[in-house]
């Protein structure tokens, strides 16, 4: 029997099914990455949704698990040594899933570290750029006179979709023929530019083919498309 009572997560988000893993999480670019890690691992977790609107992520509750505030964040009674497990971060998340169950991880350790330093990249680079260039063009930003700070994330994201774009050259996935964590990170914030954030003109998206390649055979993934919708919106 699993016995989550001593986190208080579970008050506020009780879980149904306390043998799985739980995850708190908002369909966003970074929340998906760890619904779709789930979905193509097959690991049976339970989903919670943590609701922006009524501001569930600065409720007592979910900072007693992420006192950072940010989705996702995972509880997962069968952690290390057989104890339960609380994490937040989802480059932590994802690597920590993938060590779980030997997979979306290459075990050649020069591979590991390739596809770890790609996905260092999307946290670094990638995520903090994008969202705001999202800010600045769909959200509250698209209302300031000054275009200065939405042209430099204009032109930091073309940079990085450059990047990208020149590394995918010949490549199924960032590490060649092997699907990794790194892409369940980068291209759900590629989808959110050109979908979500309405950017593809804005940076250019006609300019970097090898990226959209990529990103259509990422979102062909059923595994992708299920992790997509996850947690289900009220």
């Amino acid at each position: 029997m699993h016995d989550l009572s001593a986190f208080p997560i579970t008050a506020k988000w009780p879980a149904s099914h306390p043998d799985r893993l739980q995850l708190y999480s908002l369909p966003t670019p970074n929340g998906v990455k760890v619904s779709i890690a789930l979905e193509e691992i097959g690991l049976p977790y339970e989903p919670h949704l943590v609701d922006f609107a009524t501001n569930d992520q600065l409720s007592p509750a979910f900072l007693s698990l992420n006192p950072n505030n940010k989705i996702p964040a995972i509880l997962d009674p069968n952690g290390p040594g057989g104890r339960p497990l609380a994490l937040f971060e989802s480059g932590a998340i994802l690597v920590y899933l993938a060590d779980k169950t030997g997979q979306l991880l290459p075990a050649d350790p020069a591979q590991r570290y390739e596809a770890l330093q790609w996905l260092m990249f999307q946290m670094g680079g990638v995520g903090p750029m994008f969202g705001q260039l999202g800010f600045f063009h769909k959200f509250a930003g698209k209302d300031f006179e000054d275009k200065r700070p939405r042209d430099r994330y204009v032109a930091e994201s073309r940079r990085l979709l450059g990047v990208l774009d020149r590394h995918l050259q010949g490549k199924a996935w960032l590490l060649g023929d092997t699907y990794t964590v790194a892409d369940i990170a980068t291209f759900p914030w590629v989808n959110n530019l050109i979908g979500f954030y309405g950017a593809g003109d804005l940076v250019g998206w006609g300019d970097f083919k090898e990226v959209d390649r990529v990103l259509q055979a990422f979102l062909a993934r059923p595994a992708v498309q299920r992790g997509l919708k996850v947690p289900a919106r009220g």
